[in-house]
Parts: structure tokens; C-alpha cells; sequence
């Protein structure tokens, strides 16, 4: 990497520790966004593997692997499928089959090395559930102390990869946000690595790499749709990131449209980005089955709604009654077996289909982003 630009006045930074975001706009308006030597790394590119895992993409990463288990981080399939809900083909990404189930690992990972490189002792992150078991997983074989900050109502298969993981759990009474505020407090206080969504510019990096293996697997023939669920912004920032990379770099000659995926209950991005530009923030009270996605104050959202808009994409939502439906037909039909969020581009899919604005014989990718025995509660269990 050469530097950060933050998103709103494209101030640049230099790699540096504890640079996290602008100084001039501050950690919502100044998120900052990784910058390469495009011309540099192109004589690098070799031949991409399409199931080895992500650090093969070292050379659009910001820090080397220090981790044991990054070789259980990324590689994971893209199932096709013929003649599903009348489509000609439909394309699952399966990125509950990281480490800790979670696409959230992808982060995790470069987090980690980071923290490890740059000679931090602790780290810390809060979650809704998936970036703490990611991280929990991922560090446990690192030199890190990690320290979480979770929301008293957590999934129990998220709260039992935190317990057997080992690390320092901080369940905290209200909502997601409240536990990332609290966080913020008291990590940045202690001098600890960051590890929350958002503040943090290198986690879209690892989660970007989902986006070139969806281009390797597909044997670079570019989707005309990939969905994607969406809360605090990040995961949809990546995947439009990393697709443009692969664009810039000349692996492929057009983008993807990408459309972001909300629960109904928990819609604030889509409510800032479909209200247009200036892009201003907003607070909600939030309340969905889908506890990955469900969000009321996004961190990343300036980021995500400038990168969708100049995708070309959209942002759109689904109660949680079609949600449930989804995590059904997606099992029924392919085996494949989602939490809520990971179920959610789904029933976007279906809605999408049933509108008119996907048609049957466009190419589709949908991203599960997590694996269903991480929460049943759903669908009864």
C-alpha cells in the first residue's frame, strides 16, 4: 500500500500506528480507504488458485501473515446452480466455511497481523456476534490478550465461540451501538488494537478478497448482480473495492451492479443512501432476527453509500418473515444452511425476481456470510 485518503476530503495519510481515521472530519465523516501502486503490483499478478485462501492475494493486502490458521481464512466455494427460482443460474459464495463460519474472519485475519506487526499486546473489537467469534478464533493462537464487547442478547453459537475461545467478554446491556461506543471508551483509554468495523480502515482489505475470489472462481466473467446483506457498511464497501481493484488492475473490463440487502427493522443505511446526496448520518431504533446486520448508527456509511453510488447499485430491504423463508429455501434448495444475515440476499433475490429488475437469465452471485448453526433461534431451535 501507498496511503489512506479519508472518503470526505481526501486528505491523504501515511501507514502509520494508530492512524485509524481523518483528523480533520472525524471517525464518521473521515473514514479512510486503503490506496495501492496499481502499476507497481501489476507485474506481481500470477495465476490466482480458485480455492486457495485469501493471503494469496498478499500484493493487495496492507501487512504480511503472521497467523497460523490462514490457511483456514478464504478459498471458500462458489456453488453454481441451475434452474432455481426460474433462473437460468444462480451463484452461492459460501463464506460460512471460514475458520469461525464467518465471512467476518477475512477481517479478523488482517487485523490480527496488524496488531501482532505493529507490537500491541491487546485487541479488541465489539460485535453483534460475528466479528467477536471471528476474532476470537482467529487470535487464540496469536500472542494477543483479545477483549470483547457484545450485547447481553447474542446467539448462542456466537456466545459459546467466545467462551471456548477463551477471551474477555464484555456483555454489555442495550443495543450493538451501545456496545461499540463502550468499547471505543474504554480500547482507545487502554491503548489497545482496534478492531471495529469502520473505524478501522484495514478490515475492508480482508473482506474485499471475497470479491476477487467471486472473479477467479467465475473465471473473471463478470456477474451482472451480486446481493449483499448490509449494516454497518463495511462488507458492501469491500466487495464494490475489491471488484473495481480487479477492474484498475485490467483482470477484468466492467464491475458488477451490487445491491445491499437490509432487514426492514434495521434499514438506516438504506434510508441515508436512498435520500441522496449530501450523505448525512443517522441514529435509529433498530430491531431484527438478523442480529449480524442489525445496526442503527452505521460507522461506514459515508464510505458505503459514495461507493455504491458510484457502483451503479442499490440499496433495498426485506421483513424478517422473508428472511426466515429464505433460510429455508436456501437449505432446501442447496444444502447451503445461513444465519438470518447470511439468508437475507436471498430474499432480496427473490424480491428482486418477482419486481422484474432481475431477470431470469442474468448472472447472480448472492453472499452468505455465515453459516446457520451460528444462530438457529430463527427457526425454532
Amino acid at each position: 500500500m501507498i496511503h489512506l485518503t479519508c472518503v470526505s476530503c481526501s486528505r491523504t495519510y501515511k501507514k502509520e500506528k494508530n492512524r485509524y481515521f481523518c483528523d480533520n472530519c472525524g471517525s464518521i465523516f473521515g473514514t479512510l480507504v486503503v490506496k495501492y501502486d496499481y502499476d507497481k503490483i501489476r507485474p506481481m499478478l500470477a495465476s490466482f488458485s480458485k480455492t486457495a485462501p485469501m493471503y494469496q492475494f498478499e500484493m493487495l493486502l496492507p501487512v504480511k501473515n503472521y497467523s497460523s490458521v490462514a490457511d483456514a481464512v478464504g478459498g471458500t466455494p462458489l456453488l453454481e446452480f441451475d434452474n432455481l427460482l426460474g433462473m437460468d443460474k444462480l451463484y452461492v459464495k459460501n463464506d460460512g466455511m471460514n475458520l469461525s463460519a464467518s465471512l467476518k474472519d477475512r477481517a479478523s485475519l488482517i487485523a490480527v497481523n496488524l496488531a501482532v506487526e505493529e507490537g500491541y499486546e491487546t485487541i479488541f473489537c465489539a460485535s453483534t456476534g460475528n466479528a467477536a467469534s471471528s476474532l476470537a478464533l482467529i487470535s487464540a493462537s496469536s500472542p494477543l490478550k483479545t477483549v470483547i464487547f457484545v450485547p447481553e442478547k447474542m446467539p448462542a453459537g456466537k456466545l459459546a465461540q467466545l467462551k471456548v475461545a477463551g477471551v474477555k467478554i464484555n456483555r454489555i446491556s442495550g443495543t450493538y451501538d451501545d456496545a461499540f461506543d463502550q468499547s471505543m471508551t474504554l480500547g482507545f483509554s487502554k491503548h489497545w488494537y482496534c478492531r471495529n468495523s469502520a473505524v478501522n480502515p484495514y478490515l475492508l482489505e480482508g473482506k474485499k478478497t471475497a470479491a476477487y475470489e467471486i472473479l477467479v472462481q467465475l473465471d473473471y466473467q463478470v456477474p451482472d448482480y451480486v446481493l449483499v446483506s448490509v449494516g454497518d457498511g463495511t462488507v458492501i464497501s469491500a466487495i464494490i473495492k475489491g471488484f473495481e481493484e480487479f477492474k484498475i488492475l485490467g483482470l477484468v473490463d466492467k464491475v458488477p451492479t451490487v445491491i445491499g440487502v437490509q432487514a426492514e427493522g434495521a434499514s438506516t443505511l438504506k434510508h441515508v443512501f436512498q435520500k441522496g446526496k449530501p450523505y448525512t448520518p443517522i441514529r435509529e431504533v433498530v430491531d431484527t432476527i438478523a442480529d449480524s446486520i442489525s445496526v442503527g448508527y452505521p460507522r461506514d456509511v459515508i464510505k458505503a453509500c459514495q461507493f455504491l453510488n458510484r457502483n451503479g447499485g442499490d440499496m433495498i430491504s426485506v421483513h424478517d418473515e422473508e428472511i426466515v423463508e429464505a433460510i429455508r429455501d436456501l437449505a432446501s434448495m442447496t444444502g447451503v444452511f445461513a444465519e438470518p444475515a447470511g439468508a437475507t440476499p436471498l430474499a432480496g433475490l427473490k424480491n428482486m425476481l418477482r419486481s422484474g429488475k432481475i431477470k431470469p437469465h442474468n448472472k447472480v452471485v448472492i453472499l452468505v456470510t455465515g453459516n446457520g448453526l451460528k444462530d438457529i433461534s430463527a427457526i425454532g431451535g
